[in-house]
């Protein structure tokens, strides 16, 4: 995999990023400040510069399978809508405590970025399955399994682990409903991603197995992100610059790296011809 990355000038321009983030979020870390200007600044570029990076890159990707004429092309799309999506939720994170100098709210409008790239995800990852020639049957009993039992499985475990002690205040049901939808919905969206993996190992020469897992691994990322905000938000702990923010620069990482390789993985079967 890290051959592929090498041979990719977009993965190498991601890698350089992340490298250059994780050095300057270490340096904040370590200077210990939680409200200051230095703070602010590193949310208000990590996160726009990465996660559009990635989805103007996801979008160029998608050309090298046909773009929205392909299934492949298609889902490469959906999932850097999702980066675009995230993209304007940190742009308007970022505005508040910046421009306005206010505590960000939530729900806010960030948040429809913030909670649009979960449904993008879904369908992204369903595009893939379809282009990847996955077929979801119940038969036999272990497609049964797969299809079921896994998903169903981190919807419980998701709701066991982090909103099983969850005080409910009614007169705020669309906290309600955001509380619920992003840890689920991206539990969904993992569970979705291993099914695909497990029927899609053999598929395209087994090539697209590392991609997949490398997407898979994104999806995880963006999940404990997720609930890292979620959770510490709720207790008052959460504060730009801290450890949610670089699990979230992570996220847009490895979902950009992710896009990147299928790119290479399109040129690659182009090649194969010309190898014989």
């Amino acid at each position: 995999m890290l051959e592929n990355f090498k041979k990719d000038n977009l993965s190498k321009i991601a890698i350089v990023g992340f490298i250059f983030f994780t050095i300057w979020w270490i340096n904040l870390f370590l200077s210990g400040t939680k409200s200051e200007s230095s703070n602010y600044l590193f949310g208000a570029i990590y996160g726009p510069v990465m996660s559009l990076f990635g989805a103007v890159g996801g979008l160029y990707a998608s050309r090298a399978w046909g773009g929205w004429k392909s299934v492949m092309g298609r889902a490469i799309i959906l999932l850097s809508l999702g980066l675009f999506s995230q993209a304007f939720g940190q742009i308007v994170f970022s505005y508040y405590g910046i421009f306005l100098g206010i505590e960000v709210p939530y729900p806010s409008i960030a948040d429809i970025g913030f909670f649009g790239y979960i449904p993008m995800y879904f369908y992204g990852i369903m595009l893939l399955a379809n282009a990847s020639g996955v077929k979801l049957k119940i038969r036999p009993i272990t497609s049964f399994l797969q299809v079921i039992i896994i998903p169903l499985g981190m919807l419980i475990f998701s709701y066991m682990l982090f909103l099983r002690e969850y005080e409910f205040d009614w007169t705020q049901p669309l906290t309600i409903f955001l509380d619920f939808a992003y840890p689920l919905g991206q539990a969904l969206n993992v569970s979705l991603a291993i099914v695909l993996l497990s029927l899609s190992r053999n598929t395209l020469g087994g090539i697209m197995k590392n991609r997949i897992v490398l997407l898979i691994i994104a999806f995880i990322a963006q999940y404990f992100a997720d609930y890292s905000f979620l959770y510490q938000n709720s207790r008052g702990a959460y504060y730009v610059g801290g450890i949610v923010d670089y699990l979230y620069l992570v996220a847009y990482t490895l979902m950009a790296l992710g896009l990147f390789q299928l790119r290479a993985t399109a040129l690659r079967l182009r090649a194969q011809p010309a190898e014989k």
